[in-house]
Parts: C-alpha cells; structure tokens; sequence
C-alpha cells in the first residue's frame, strides 16, 4: 500500500519526484552553500552588527553625559 499525502492528491509530478533520491551532487551543492552562508554571517555580519549596536551604546552613553551636565 502507498501512502498518499495531501499534496500528491491531483498532482502525480510531486508524487514521481518524491519517490526518486536526491543526487549526491544536490547534497554537495546544499552543504556548500549551507556552510558559506554560515561563513558570511559569523564572520561578516555579526562583527557588523556588534560594530553598529556598540556605536549606538556608546553614542547613548555619551548623550546621556551631556545632558546631566
């Protein structure tokens, strides 16, 4: 017996693709790309990020020095 999922109702393309393993050379391209964007984020736009939510501390810090003064 097959199982039949909701989307497969009418459509037998989704059906024909679920049934078939995915190539290896997908998995590689997946696992690349999965690890740049990894890359890109730690080392990129965190220090961004940190960079920019520090400039605003310090810039908060140095607005609330002036007006008690």
């Amino acid at each position: 017996m097959t199982e039949v999922r909701r989307g497969d109702v009418g459509n037998p393309d989704a059906a024909a693709a679920r049934a078939r393993p995915i190539p290896l050379w997908r998995w590689g391209i997946w696992w690349a790309l999965l690890l740049v964007a990894g890359l890109v984020f730690y080392f990129l736009l965190a220090p961004i990020w940190l960079g920019l939510r520090g400039a605003a501390w310090i810039a908060e810090f140095r607005a609330r020095r002036r007006r008690s003064a």
